[in-house]
């Protein structure tokens, strides 16, 4: 829901409407996929939706970093995004390792 309200707050320039979109679509993105990862009928699905999971906190933090670095935001909800995204990165990768090695 953070990543909604602040793609509302942006700017409305064409630049800020662009990255916006890229962001609300990766960062809603990674609970769809987390909640599909958990429904998964097999290991191999839950390995490879994790795997869709991992690389959609990663996008979102390319495109909170790219709102940062443009100077679009500079506000501390986006440093605070920013910084759960890339913990969310991190557990998704460790959790997508894990379940690799117990196949």
């Amino acid at each position: 829901m953070n990543i909604i309200r602040l793609v509302e707050s942006l700017p409305k320039t064409r630049v800020a409407g662009a990255l916006g979109g890229q962001l609300v679509r990766a960062g809603t993105s990674v609970g769809a996929n987390y909640r599909s990862a958990c429904r998964a009928r097999s290991h191999a699905e839950f390995v490879s939706k994790v795997g869709i999971v991992e690389e959609e906190a990663d996008e979102s933090t390319f495109w909170l970093e790219l709102l940062i670095d443009s100077g679009i935001l500079t506000n501390q909800l986006t440093r605070d995004l920013l910084k759960e995204a890339d913990e969310l990165t991190a557990i998704f990768t460790s959790t997508g390792r894990t379940a690799k090695k117990n196949r």
